[in-house]
C-alpha cells in the first residue's frame, strides 16, 4: 500500500504512530522519507533491541563466508571453553545454525525470564543451563540467550569481539559508526540486544539487504548469504512469521 500513496500521506501516517521516533523510506535511490517526529533525531544512535540478533547473523554470515567458520559446526567444536561443566546435556551438540536460527532447543532467556538472565554472574553459561524443552534443530524458541551464545562462539573463533568484527566488516564498508555497547560479565559484547546505530546507519543496512549484500559498488556481504539469510528455516509459534538466518521474513521481503 505504501507503493500507491503520496510522501504527503506517508509522513502523515507515520506522525500518527505515537510511539514513533524516527522513520526512513527509501525507494530506488532516492530517499523520499527522513522525519523524526519525536526521539533523538536521525543522526543519533538509538537502541536497536533485538534487531541486534540480524546483525549477529550477518557478523556469522561474514566468517562462514570466509571460511572461518561452518554453518553446521558444532559448540563443541567451535568454542568447548564455552560450555560450563554443569551444562544440560546435549549442549556441546547445538550447532551455529541452530543458534542463528534460534532453534537450540533450550529454555528461553527472553520474556519472563530474562531479567533473571542478565542479573546472572555468566549470561553464556545460565544459557547453556537451561532445560532442553526440544530437540536442537527443532522448533523455534524465542531466546536472546541463543543469540548471545552465538555472538560469544564467533567471538570465540575469529579471536575478535563482536565489536571489532562490526566496525571491520559493516562500519567500515557501509561507512557508519558502530559504538561499543553492553558486555556481559566475561566480556562479551551483547549478542542479541543493545546495539546502537542511527537511523541513517539502519537505512543502510537495509539497503545491504534488498541489493542482496552490496552497498555502492562493493559486495560487502556475498549474495549467497543474504539469499540462505531469507530462505525459510523455521516459524515463530507465536507470530506466524517464518525465519531465516537471524531475520524475521514477511510479505515486505
Amino acid at each position: 500500500p505504501a507503493f500507491g500513496q503520496a510522501v504527503a500521506e506517508v509522513r502523515r501516517r507515520a506522525r500518527a504512530l505515537r510511539q514513533l521516533q524516527a522513520i526512513m523510506v527509501q525507494r530506488g535511490d532516492d530517499i523520499i522519507v527522513a522525519d523524526a517526529p519525536r526521539g533523538r533525531g536521525l543522526d543519533r544512535s538509538a537502541n536497536q533491541k533485538s534487531a541486534s540478533k540480524s546483525i549477529v547473523a550477518l557478523l556469522l554470515g561474514t566468517a562462514v563466508t570466509r571460511g572461518k567458520l561452518r554453518i553446521n559446526a558444532t559448540l563443541r567444536e567451535v568454542a568447548p571453553r564455552l560450555i560450563p561443566a554443569n551444562a544440560t546435556p546435549g549442549v556441546g551438540a547445538i550447532t551455529l545454525e541452530d543458534l542463528v536460527t534460534l532453534r537450540a532447543g533450550l529454555g528461553s532467556t527472553s520474556g519472563q525470564n530474562y531479567g533473571s538472565w542478565v542479573q546472572s554472574g555468566n549470561w553464556v553459561s545460565y544459557a547453556l543451563r537451561q532445560p532442553m524443552i526440544d530437540r536442537p534443530g527443532g522448533n523455534m524458541i524465542y531466546s536472546t540467550g541463543s543469540s548471545h551464545v552465538l555472538g560469544a562462539a564467533i567471538a570465540t573463533a575469529t579471536k575478535k569481539t563482536l565489536l571489532q568484527l562490526a566496525r571491520e566488516r559493516l562500519g567500515g564498508p557501509l561507512k557508519i559508526d558502530v559504538p561499543g555497547w553492553t558486555r556481559d560479565p566475561q566480556g562479551f559484547y551483547f549478542g542479541g540486544n543493545e546495539m546502537a546505530l542511527t537511523p541513517r546507519a539502519m537505512l543502510r543496512i537495509a539497503l545491504l539487504m534488498r541489493d542482496r549484500g552490496r552497498y555502492g559498488d562493493q559486495q560487502v556481504i556475498p549474495s549467497s548469504w543474504i539469499d540462505a539469510s531469507i530462505q525459510r528455516r523455521t516459524q515463530s509459534p507465536v507470530s506466524g512469521l517464518y525465519y531465516g538466518y537471524g531475520w524475521f521474513l514477511s510479505e515486505s521481503g
